[in-house]
C-alpha cells in the first residue's frame, strides 16, 4: 500500500485503522461487533417501542426515536467500515466513497446535536409549563422542529463537503483512522490548507461548541431554578440522562473539530468514543433510567413472547 506518485491526482485514500496486528485485530473486530450489533439492537428497540407503544405517543419519545435513528445511522457510516477493515488488510477506500462517507456522517451527527437541542427545549417545557406541555409541543410544532434540525445537519454537511471537494489531492493518501473525516483528509490536500481549516473549525468546531454550551446553560436554567416536586421529579430525572448523554457526545466532538488538525494520541480513541460507544451507551442509558420505557419495552417483549407461543 503506496502512496500515489506525487504527480498523480489521488483517487483512494488507505486506512491505516486502528491496529496493523492481525492478532489485536481480531480481538478488536469481536469486540466491535457486539458493540454495533449491541447499537443495533438498543435503537432499534427504542423505535419499535416508541412505535408500537400508544402511551409514549408524546413529543419527548417522538424526539428520542428520531435520536436512536440518527445513531444507528451515524454508527453504520462509520462502524461498518471499521469492521471491514479489521476484517481484511486492504482498506483503501475510493476518493467518491470517502466523499460520501463524510457527508453522512456530518449530516447524521449534526442532525443529532440539534435534536439533543430539540430535547432541551422540550424537558424546558414539560417542566415550566406542564398544564400546556401537549399543546406547546403539539405533533406539527414537532415534526416542524425536527425537520429544521435535518435541514441543518445537510446544511452543514454540505458546508463541510464544499470544503473539502475545493481542494486539490495529488500527494499523499494515507489516512491514520479507521475511517474518513474531514480534519484528516484536508490535511493530505498539496496545497496550503491553513485559511481551510480555520473554516473548518469556525464550522464544525463553533457549530459544536455553541450546541454544548446552549444544552449546558439549558440543563442549568432548568436544575436550578426548579423546586424538586413529585410532579416534577420524573421530568428531572429525564434532563439527568439527557445531561450523560450530552456530555458523552459533546466532549470528544469538541476535542476533535474545535482546532486545526494535528495528529494527536488521542485522536483514535475520542472517535471511537462518539462514533462508536456512545450510540451505544445512549439507549441503555434511557432505556435503564427511564421507568416508563422500560415497562413499555417489558410489555413490547411480553406480546412477541405470547405472539411467540400461540404460533
Amino acid at each position: 500500500m503506496e502512496q500515489q506518485n506525487l504527480t498523480s491526482t489521488v483517487t483512494e485514500f488507505v486506512l491505516l485503522g486502528l491496529t496493523q496486528s492481525p492478532e489485536i485485530q481480531r480481538c478488536l473486530f469481536i469486540i466491535f461487533f457486539i458493540v454495533y450489533l449491541t447499537t443495533w439492537v438498543g435503537n432499534v428497540t427504542i423505535i419499535i417501542t416508541v412505535i408500537t407503544e400508544h402511551q409514549l405517543h408524546t413529543p419527548m419519545y417522538f424526539l428520542l426515536a428520531n435520536l436512536a435513528f440518527l445513531d444507528v445511522s451515524d454508527s453504520s457510516v462509520t462502524a461498518s467500515k471499521l469492521l471491514l477493515g479489521l476484517l481484511s488488510q486492504h482498506r483503501a477506500i475510493s476518493f467518491n466513497e470517502c466523499i460520501l462517507q463524510m457527508f453522512f456522517f456530518h449530516f447524521f451527527a449534526s442532525a443529532a446535536i440539534l435534536v439533543f437541542v430539540l430535547m432541551a427545549v422540550d424537558r424546558y417545557v414539560a417542566i415550566y409549563k406542564p398544564l400546556h406541555y401537549l399543546n406547546i409541543m403539539n405533533q406539527g410544532v414537532c415534526v416542524g422542529l425536527l425537520a429544521g434540525a435535518w435541514m441543518g445537519g445537510l446544511a452543514h454537511s454540505i458546508v463541510q463537503i464544499a470544503l473539502v471537494l475545493r481542494l486539490p489531492f495529488c500527494g499523499p493518501n494515507i489516512l491514520d483512522n479507521f475511517y474518513c473525516d474531514v480534519p484528516q483528509v484536508i490535511k493530505l490536500a498539496c496545497t496550503d490548507t491553513y485559511l481551510v481549516e480555520l473554516l473548518m473549525v469556525s464550522n464544525s468546531g463553533m457549530f459544536v461548541i455553541v450546541m454544548f454550551i446552549i444544552l449546558l446553560i439549558s440543563y442549568t436554567i432548568i436544575l436550578i431554578k426548579t423546586h424538586v416536586t413529585d410532579g416534577k421529579h420524573k421530568a428531572l430525572s429525564i434532563c439527568g440522562s439527557q445531561i450523560t448523554v450530552v456530555c458523552l457526545q459533546f466532549i470528544p466532538c469538541i476535542f476533535i473539530y474545535s482546532r486545526p488538525f494535528r495528529k494527536l494520541p488521542m485522536d483514535k480513541l475520542a472517535s471511537i468514543i462518539y462514533t462508536v460507544i456512545t450510540p451505544m451507551l445512549n439507549p441503555m442509558i434511557y432505556m435503564l433510567r427511564n421507568s416508563e420505557m422500560k415497562k413499555a419495552i417489558r410489555r413490547l417483549m411480553s406480546r412477541i413472547l405470547s405472539s411467540g407461543k400461540k404460533l
